[in-house]
């Protein structure tokens, strides 16, 4: 599954994403998810809880995808 989410301002942290989507239950299970190595941002593994996402950028957590666009 594709998510489609507008970035307001000029970045969302990564456990806020997670969150926001519905990809992760809550802002712990998104810290869980990024240290268990399942999150990857454009390609590569992502490691930091807080990493600032901006639009262009893509994310895949488990089998599932958000692509980052501008509000």
């Amino acid at each position: 599954m594709t998510i489609h989410f507008a970035v307001r301002g000029d970045y969302i942290p990564l456990d806020q994403l997670l969150k926001a989507t519905g990809l992760c239950a809550s802002g712990g299970a998104a810290h869980a998810a990024v240290a268990e190595g399942r999150v990857k941002v454009d390609g590569d593994v992502e490691t930091r809880k807080r990493a600032k996402l901006r639009a262009g950028q893509r994310v895949e957590i488990d089998g599932d995808s958000v692509e980052l666009s501008a509000e």
